[in-house]
């Protein structure tokens, strides 16, 4: 779970992840949807020196039973995406990463996420949601140059869950082309991987600007 994120974009100078809504962090409410996944056995966190201590506390009283690493996140989140592979045990069979300022994805489609994910025909799944807007290709002169046909459109959410085997070496693939993607999705398809996308909701949105903050607090304050 990257949660090295600044509050840049939404005015902040705590990082996002941090910020309280109803008497929580949003680290804490998003590790709250996880909390009763089973197939969940380890935890993996990279954020930022100076809220290890924080975070470490906010996530043992909410995971008490699994392992738990809390490392230093990197410039970028791909970079601590990256940081945080190098700690995954030997024994996991598949890696999800969610987004620590996704906090009402739910139970069930985690869930469902996890079981295509492990299917023999795939080598991952995400989350993702048909785009309601069509979708425009712009060069560097804010011309349009295309418009993609709106029903192959999705828009990518968390999580997004692979085969452990193949999510390493699209990492470490990307780190040797010096290849930054947009998700991690975007790595595994680089180096030929099928992944299947599993219809979420609107629901799921990322705490990204203060427009979202608002309708975040509207949503956990039962409004």
């Amino acid at each position: 779970m990257p949660a090295a994120g600044s509050g840049t974009r939404m005015g902040k100078e705590i990082p996002k992840p941090y910020l309280t809504i109803a008497g929580k962090t949003i680290l804490e409410h998003t590790l709250l949807q996880f909390r009763h996944v089973k197939e969940i056995h380890e935890l993996i966190i990279s954020t930022s020196e100076l809220f290890k201590e924080q975070t470490r506390e906010i996530a043992s009283a909410v995971f008490c039973d699994i392992e738990l690493t809390v490392i230093e996140g990197g410039a970028e989140r791909q970079e601590s995406v990256f940081k945080a592979l190098q700690y995954v045990t030997d024994s996991a069979e598949l890696i999800a990463i969610h987004d620590a300022v996704r906090p009402f994805v739910s139970e069930e489609l985690i869930l469902d996420c996890i079981k295509t994910a492990s299917g023999s025909d795939v080598d991952g799944a995400i989350l993702a949601t048909p785009a309601k807007d069509t979708i425009k290709e712009v060069v560097d002169n804010n011309l349009v140059v295309a418009t993609p046909e709106r029903d192959r459109m999705w828009q990518a959410q968390t999580p997004q869950i692979f085969k452990r085997e193949i999510l390493l070496r699209a990492y470490n693939e990307a780190a040797s082309r010096k290849y930054i993607g947009t998700d991690d999705s975007s790595l595994v398809e680089m180096i030929g991987g099928k992944v299947s996308v599993i219809k979420s909701t609107a629901d799921n949105f990322k705490i990204t600007y203060p427009l979202d903050f608002q309708l975040a607090k509207l949503m956990l304050s039962g409004k």
